[in-house]
């Protein structure tokens, strides 16, 4: 008995001197086990360059697809039977209006008076009360870093020297929210006091429903109507410092150390449609809007505004549809002409 314990003292012994005479694994042993079990892990099995680029074919075939599908839904006019039984435009937009400036008559309207998020519709008022201070327009002034700081959509870089005349084209052209903050910051008093002159504006303008937060429309609480942008639209058109740089198509911006050229996110401009004025707007937030004066042969002009359509291209052929609907519908208010023709044009 005394033997056998005396073995297995023996035994353990033996057996803790190999443990302790056996080297632990360095730390970079350790490091390149744990590295290259992960690397062995997160390993993908290879995707050969050919396959890459067919699935990059599909997925390109794909969105073209679905454009198209897009581009031919907004084409088709939808229509509705009114309570009068009249056949009347149903609108695929959270809200729309026509409206003629020249009557002061609403020619037919869908929860125009809803108070919405208005994107870049924002910078209508922007322009009008940048302009009511009668600014020398050869003015040049320098944009800073803040100015583009997560601007979203801007074709200037901190240190341009810009004339104001450059910064409202850019503005109201390609709906640049850098240049927007621009016109506002150099103001009298900056971007606070401007904005309060935009919000005094809209009262002088009668705009019950509207009211600014910025001066770009990148903030969601620059809220509006589609009755009181009708009104704005029509306003801001019959000033012709305005109203002719809503109707170019492209301009090259000049500045003492580069030149560029811009062009218009309005993509009625080059239709048949003869637009007197237009302004668009996107965030998530407001959906895709429009508000345009449109021109009637030999007769008065239309605001049509579209606020909340689901795509970019549904947000122009609605804008077509309402101004068709009523050149044809409302011969005592137009001149009774018949309905454009809708030109076809694919939509950015």
């Amino acid at each position: 008995m005394r033997r056998r314990v005396v073995r297995v003292i023996l035994a353990g012994a033996l057996a803790l001197s190999w443990a302790v005479a056996m080297p632990a694994p360095s730390a970079a042993q350790s490091s390149r086990t744990t590295t290259a079990s992960k690397t062995k892990a997160k390993a993908k099995p290879r995707v050969s360059r050919r396959t890459s680029l067919a699935r990059a074919a599909a997925a390109a075939r794909a969105r073209r697809a679905a454009a198209a599908r897009q581009l031919a839904e907004a084409k088709t006019p939808h229509y509705k039977t009114d309570a009068a039984g009249n056949l009347v435009p149903d609108v695929r937009a959270a809200a729309a209006i026509i409206y003629n400036p020249d009557t002061g008559a609403v020619l037919w309207e869908s929860n125009s008076h809803d108070s919405r998020s208005i994107a870049s519709l924002t910078k209508l008022m922007t322009v009008v009360t940048f302009l009511a201070d009668d600014p020398d327009m050869d003015t040049r002034v320098t944009v800073t870093r803040a100015d583009v700081t997560r601007a979203s959509t801007t074709h200037i870089v901190a240190g341009d020297r810009l004339t104001y005349d450059d910064l409202l084209h850019l503005t109201l052209i390609a709906s640049d929210n850098a240049a927007a903050r621009v016109l506002a910051r150099t103001s009298e008093g900056g971007t606070a006091a401007f904005v309060d002159r935009m919000n005094e504006m809209a009262v002088h303008l009668g705009l019950t429903n509207t009211h600014y937060a910025d001066p770009t429309g990148l903030d969601a609480a620059n809220v509006s109507s589609a009755y009181d942008i009708s009104h704005l639209i029509a306003f801001a058109a019959s000033d012709d410092r305005i109203g002719s740089i809503m109707r170019l198509e492209t301009y090259e911006i000049q500045s003492p150390r580069r030149s560029f050229w811009i062009h218009s996110t309005n993509k009625l401009l080059g239709t048949d449609m003869d637009v007197v004025g237009g302004k668009t707007g996107f965030i998530s937030k407001a959906g895709y809007c429009l508000a345009t004066l449109l021109q009637v042969p030999q007769g008065q002009q239309l605001a049509v505004v579209v606020l909340g359509a689901t795509n970019s291209a549904m947000r122009f052929w609605e804008a077509r549809h309402l101004f068709d609907w009523a050149a044809s519908h409302t011969p005592s208010f137009i001149g009774g002409v018949p309905a454009l023709a809708a030109a076809s044009r694919d939509d950015e």
